[in-house]
């Protein structure tokens, strides 16, 4: 396999980046009529009628017709008469709306499908799937439209305003959050301290530290008092955040306060240090908690062995590897993970494989986070053949499959030593297996074909994206606009500004675009 792997790629001259090429006459048609990817509907039909105990394989496959004629204007029509037979569980269209996750809007077309299906009723968990996807996509204003189903139908649960949160918080509109928060009272749901917790976890992972900060301020001995969790959380973002000055005060006003640190709090103030590169001070608190009969859990382990990992300290790292393994605690699958990591690191290239073959020995692995470490750092080492050639062995190994990351990886991998050919069949490998792709991904092909001369292709991926219910970043739409009036192409530039003002409005009036 790794052979053969090496040989296509030297086939197909790897190492040779290509130079940007003449453009091609460019036509119209795709900006109406999407590319396909996806198989057609009459070998779906056949699938479902051969595998119908297979709910996995039924979601994978639904999954492809909805990505296949999603944007044709007739998706109903095919689905009622693809699968008029079929009995749709909630646990099947829970799996489907969980596969089409990075395309909200085909989640959405999906979804009114299935709700008017008589023997489906919608439950909790797939409307929090939905409102998480098109949260992704910063469509709100369906988001509420949602919301208010869910209270009709007395499904509506405080884990979906969670949601709502942390949408608008990655979205960075930070006053609807906080109003997303007070409406809970609206919707006759009162916000408790675990709510309050939530909030600030929010706003601490998407990085607005700040903000929590102020919340936690105005709030604390007010409507909530902060328990040992809220301090943790906010010791946790001010660790993410690098500020070891705000880290350290929070925590010492949390023992002022009488709260002792537990196991999950020193485990976050480690994890602050590792990550400012500060080992030897994650080790001090590692031999304090110790000294205090709190055992380390294997993630503090994982911690300290990717903390010197990063800093090269390869010693360090098997050192606490090897503790590990002596501790209470059985070996998981994430703390191989870590070592290999040091390994790489530590251009270390072999090591990587034998713990591999030692993860299969004890059961653990590897797992696609195995293959996907080695493949960045392969990356990383511009070892291009080695990482395909990876690749393909990672297929083949029982119960691990690439997932949007691993695509991801080895499509920006091709992008980047302009090899648009071994990229577009990596692109289409993963929608033959109904991985839907991310922004940063269609980003990263956009702009490689872009630079290969191929703008065609180039437009046709970008409304393809669209069509997805993704809106592209305005930096990669100046790029594909400065190569398209290159070629005096002004009328497709018009065209594709018309299409993002207008996302989503063929889609049956359903989503308003927002602000």
């Amino acid at each position: 396999m790794m052979r053969s792997a090496t040989r296509l790629l030297q086939n197909s001259s790897c190492f040779q980046v290509s130079s940007r090429k003449t453009f091609k006459p460019l036509k119209t048609q795709f900006l109406l009529k999407p590319r396909c990817f996806c198989v057609q509907s009459s070998s779906l039909c056949y699938v479902l009628g051969e595998s119908g105990d297979d709910e996995q394989r039924w979601a994978e496959m639904i999954c492809k017709l909805v990505c296949e004629n999603g944007s044709s204007g007739n998706l109903e029509s095919v689905l009622d008469s693809t699968l008029a037979d079929t009995s749709f569980s909630p646990a099947l269209v829970l799996q489907v709306l969980q596969k089409l996750n990075n395309a909200g809007t085909l989640a959405l077309l999906f979804f009114d499908w299935a709700k008017k299906r008589e023997a489906f009723q919608p439950r909790t968990e797939s409307y929090n799937v939905l409102i998480d996807s098109l949260g992704k996509i910063k469509q709100f204003k369906m988001v509420w439209v949602l919301v208010d189903e869910m209270k009709s139908k007395g499904i509506l649960s405080k884990s979906t305003f969670a949601l709502v949160w942390r949408r608008l918080s990655r979205a960075r509109r930070v006053k609807e959050a906080l109003d997303a928060f007070e409406k809970m009272k609206k919707y006759g749901l009162n916000p408790d301290l675990q709510d309050y917790n939530r909030l600030l976890d929010t706003f601490c992972k998407s990085r607005q530290v700040k903000v929590a900060q102020e919340l936690f301020d105005k709030l604390s001995n007010t409507e909530f008092v902060p328990d040992i969790k809220s301090y943790t959380i906010m010791l946790e973002g001010w660790g993410q955040a690098c500020d070891l000055r705000w880290l350290d005060a929070t925590y010492i006003e949390m023992r002022k306060h009488g709260l002792e640190p537990d196991v999950v709090t020193y485990g976050i103030l480690i994890n602050a240090y590792c990550k400012a590169k500060r080992c030897d001070k994650a080790v001090n608190l590692y031999y304090e908690m110790l000294r205090k009969n709190i055992k380390a859990t294997p993630h503090i382990y994982c911690t300290l062995i990717s903390g010197f990992g990063v800093e090269r300290r390869l010693d360090e790292a098997i050192k606490f590897f090897k503790l590990c393994k002596l501790s209470d605690y059985a070996i998981e699958a994430p703390t191989y993970n870590a070592l290999i990591s040091a390994y790489c690191w530590s251009n270390r290239t072999n090591e990587p494989f034998r713990l591999m073959a030692e993860m299969r020995k004890c059961g653990l692995g590897p797992e696609t986070q195995t293959y996907d470490i080695i493949l960045h750092h392969l990356v990383r080492q511009q070892k291009t053949s080695e990482a395909y050639s990876l690749f393909l062995k990672m297929r083949d190994e029982r119960g691990c499959q690439p997932t949007t990351s691993t695509y991801e990886i080895m499509v920006r991998m091709f992008c980047n030593v302009g090899r648009m050919d071994m990229a577009l069949r990596v692109w289409d490998q993963m929608m033959e297996r109904g991985v839907l792709p991310r922004m940063h991904m269609f980003f990263a092909l956009v702009e490689g074909l872009c630079e290969d001369g191929n703008v065609e292709e180039a437009c046709r991926y970008f409304v393809e994206m669209m069509e997805m219910g993704i809106r592209p970043p305005k930096r990669l739409f100046d790029t594909l606009k400065q190569f398209l009036l290159e070629d005096g192409r002004e009328e497709i530039v018009i065209l594709l500004a018309h299409k993002i003002d207008n996302l989503v409005a063929g889609y049956h009036g359903r989503f308003i675009e927002s602000p």
